[in-house]
């Protein structure tokens, strides 16, 4: 049992608690049902519920949505046009985003060979100039070939440090 002021008033029956709480005008809240004993606080209830949901709004705000980007390629892209959508891909990776890369096939396309398309899409992924991790690997999707890359926080920021000492020296 925990008094008003924040005090501990040791272990109390429910009538006990009750009266103390009466005693104070405010109200007795359990705070740890599952404790044993249980744990309740002599408090009032506006204000309790007020920060609990202060602490439910600063957890929600923490919480970054992470959403699945998509670049989608063609055989016959070129490579300026392969690279910004590179750049693009190390954008959204910088903000978090998982990026699906895509390379689509139309028509004769799709019985290219397997190997040639997995390396072209391949390819493309190395041209991505922030570090990632392959979330799931380049495989056979209803379009073409598909895969799903993130950001790998630790590499690009042993990238950094790197590049750093380089830019320093010129």
């Amino acid at each position: 049992m925990i008094g008003a002021l924040g005090e501990n008033l040791g272990v109390l029956s429910l009538a006990n608690a009750q009266a103390a709480a009466l005693r104070a005008g405010l109200d007795l809240i359990e705070i740890s049902p599952s404790a044993i004993p249980p744990v309740a606080k002599i408090m009032d209830y506006g204000k309790f519920e007020y920060e609990r949901s202060k602490k439910e709004k600063v957890a929600k705000s923490k919480v970054k949505v992470s959403e699945t980007k998509e670049v989608q390629i063609k055989v016959g892209t070129g490579d300026h046009d392969m690279d910004l959508k590179a750049k693009k891909a190390a954008e959204w990776l910088a903000e978090g985003h998982r990026v699906r890369a895509e390379l689509f096939l139309k028509g004769r396309y799709k019985s290219m060979g397997e190997e040639f398309l997995k390396e072209r899409l391949e390819r493309f992924l190395k041209l991505i100039p922030y570090a990632y991790k392959v979330a799931e690997p380049v495989a056979r999707s209803p379009k073409g070939f598909a895969g799903v890359i993130e950001r790998d926080l630790v590499a690009q920021q042993k990238r950094e440090k790197e590049s750093k000492p380089k830019n320093e020296n010129q």
